[in-house]
């Protein structure tokens, strides 16, 4: 029944967006402030990357970049996939298996309309899996 769903169906709607100018720590505070990993970087309704906690880490603090001053455009991910509100729950595995990854902002029209995350999918697709209760946890902050 679950490769019947919709990415709409399981998604998180309304990502977290941030302009790509915003700095780094805008991101990193926004991830504590709302426990989450991952912020969508927008150039006014256009979706231009995604910044995750790995990336803030690994492209920015160990590269020596200055929290306050470096630009989420500077360390997001922009060669993105991305899924429709309206592709099947299998499509969005695929992506995510064939790309490596573990979160897929939702576009539609250009817009960002929500996020789908390894979690997402594994609530969906085996609740009794220990990624599905992990994901099911409360953030620990």
């Amino acid at each position: 029944m679950a490769k019947h769903k919709t990415v709409q169906d399981v998604m998180t709607p309304d990502p977290i967006t941030l302009p790509l100018s915003a700095p780094l720590i805008d991101a990193a505070k926004m991830m504590r402030d709302v426990g989450i990993g991952d912020v969508v970087v927008v150039d006014g309704d256009e979706v231009l990357g995604i910044v995750t906690d790995r990336d803030i880490v690994v492209r920015g603090i160990a590269d020596g970049c200055d929290a306050q001053s470096t630009a989420l455009i500077d360390i997001c991910s922009r060669e993105l996939t991305t899924v429709s509100p309206d592709d099947q729950v299998g499509t969005a595995v695929r992506l995510m298996r064939e790309n490596a990854i573990r979160r897929l902002p939702v576009v539609a029209r250009g817009r960002p309309v929500g996020i789908v995350t390894l979690g997402d999918l594994a609530l969906e697709q085996d609740r009794g899996s220990a990624l599905a209760d992990v994901s099911a946890a409360p953030p620990n902050l």
